[in-house]
């Protein structure tokens, strides 16, 4: 399915995915490496679509490795219409709406300054020059003229301020009269060239992945303490982390975003450069099991253990390592129920003990109370006994073996 979307409509509409995939194989190391990614959605299931007309975007993405050039990919998964972008630029961030003074530079698609991306499909930019330092802040900036415009693409919680105003401000060193977002939208990726070296991590999961509950622009994630301590290592310092959580998602029901199983192509295996996958995610299903409203929702502990599976067989088929993360506690949480807890259980015993994973990380042993095991540490514990502070999330970071992504 997703080989179909990148070779067939990414040519299509002038990208450089499908020679930089060829490249890969061929070369059998990645041209581009993943520096930052997000999972797309569809605004409005559950979230407030905007009526964007005659604006400029201007976002902020947190790149963990850098270079000399970088390369945007921009999104129309889930419109209904073709995205226009008439105007695009990309700088370092100086702070807020605010771009650091000499390092904008115009995106060029195929050499032109505009681009019409038809609906379910990316586009990447040209590879522009801009030297990027790793864990370093990049704006991204472009200009949607006004439009129909039925469907939108974007990623609900950023934890980042984003920005939009009026007109055509891409170039602008400073935003005049900004109002600020809370998500991503129309933009999923930057990539930089690969070196010696380079590979990246996707961490697949679900709020607890994406960062919920962490210090806004805080850059606090679990994955972005991973992602700094690879840098802090010389042997691994060109490693990427590239976080493709979507609070509310599922393995194996749609509900916020597409399911675990449905977007795995698109968000795992169709990253640039990815050798290693972490798998956080299940814990969406069994809070459904304490307030069932249908039948699809009463599942067991060998259903989800099915779906991760299906998750660690796929990336072993595609050359990429795959470690499971156990599931934190949530005891006390407004979805927590003991069948819940008892499927928790079960299906953590399953990822240590199976085999199924070329490793795995131990986030339950991490985070719970070991006073109470199926709580969070109160040192841990954001306060709704479901998602992690900052401390928790840094102490999940800190946890992972960084000899898991040796080479």
């Amino acid at each position: 399915m997703l080989k179909r979307w990148i070779g067939l409509t990414a040519i299509s509409i002038g990208s450089l995915a499908a020679s930089a995939l060829g490249a890969a194989q061929s070369a059998n190391r990645p041209q581009w490496v993943g520096a930052w990614a997000a999972a797309p959605m569809l605004a409005g299931s559950g979230f407030d679509a905007r009526p964007f007309s005659a604006v400029t975007l201007r976002e902020i993405a947190h790149i963990s490795n850098g270079g000399a050039q970088l390369r945007v990919r921009f999104t129309n998964e889930f419109g209904l219409d073709q995205l226009l972008i008439d105007d695009a630029h990309v700088a370092l961030s100086a702070g807020g709406g605010q771009i650091q003074p000499g390092t904008d530079q115009e995106l060029t698609f195929d050499g032109a300054r505009s681009v019409s991306i038809p609906p379910g499909a990316v586009v990447y930019s040209d590879p522009v020059a801009l030297a990027a330092p790793p864990l370093s802040d990049v704006a991204v900036s472009f200009h949607l003229p006004a439009q129909v415009m039925r469907a939108e693409t974007y990623h609900a919680f950023a934890d980042q301020d984003n920005f939009v105003a009026e007109g055509d401000q891409t170039g602008a060193a400073a935003l005049s009269q900004p109002t600020t977002l809370e998500s991503w939208y129309f933009f999923d990726g930057i990539d930089v060239p690969a070196v010696e070296g380079s590979r990246a991590v996707v961490a697949f999961g679900d709020s607890i992945t994406d960062g919920a509950h962490s210090t806004r622009n805080g850059n606090a994630r679990w994955p972005d303490v991973l992602a700094a301590r690879l840098k802090q290592d010389q042997s691994l310092d060109h490693v990427a982390v590239l976080n493709e959580g979507i609070g509310g998602n599922r393995v194996l029901n749609d509900v916020a975003g597409p399911s675990a199983l449905a977007r795995l192509d698109r968000d795992v295996l169709a990253q640039n450069g990815v050798r290693y996958l972490i798998v956080l995610e299940s814990i969406n299903d069994i809070g459904r099991l304490a307030h069932l409203t249908a039948p699809q929702d009463n599942l067991t502990a060998q259903q989800l253990e099915a779906g991760l599976k299906e998750m660690a067989d796929a990336a072993h088929e595609h050359g990429i390592k795959a470690y499971g993360a156990t599931l934190t506690p949530y005891g006390g949480a407004n979805y927590y129920s003991d069948k819940g807890e008892q499927v928790r259980e079960a299906v953590n015993d399953w990822i240590r003990t199976s085999g199924t994973f070329d490793g795995v990380v131990d986030f339950d042993k991490i985070t719970r109370d070991p006073q109470d095991p199926n709580r969070f540490n109160p040192l841990y514990d954001s306060g709704d006994h479901l998602h992690p502070s900052d401390a928790g999330y840094k102490a999940m970071g800190d946890g992972i073996d960084l000899k898991l992504f040796n080479p």
